[in-house]
């Protein structure tokens, strides 16, 4: 299975951006999804994850301003980012599980996206 992401680029500060995973070569119920993020320097740090059973689970501090979503007719993943800030600015990557459930552990998801660079700026 291949996942690529799109959607990223320069976002304004306060505003919004939409990213997506699209899903090849399986069908994206078969998958528990996460999003996860990598300032430069930093660790790869989770954003928020779909389980196939339709749990979905945030980072505390994202709560209200990302919203995941999956679309099966379309094969593909979403993070709508809203009231964007300056901490946002990362590679964001989406990533699949194979196994039971979602997790916030980078460690457990086995197949990566390439990723796309998110960029907050005034």
């Amino acid at each position: 299975v291949l996942l690529v992401e799109s959607g990223g680029g320069l976002g304004q500060l306060g505003g919004s951006l939409r990213l997506s995973c699209a899903v090849s070569g399986g069908t994206i119920d078969t998958y528990n999804l996460g999003w996860f993020r990598q300032g430069s320097g930093k660790e790869r740090l989770f954003v928020a994850s779909t389980s196939r059973y339709g749990q979905i689970v945030y980072e505390d501090s994202l709560k209200g301003r990302f919203i995941i979503s999956r679309d099966r007719a379309k094969n593909t993943m979403f993070l709508q980012m809203n009231s964007l800030k300056r901490e946002d600015t990362a590679i964001y990557y989406c990533a699949a599980r194979t196994r039971a459930s979602a997790s916030t552990w980078y460690k457990d998801y086995e197949i990566w996206g390439q990723g796309t660079l998110v960029t907050v700026s005034s």
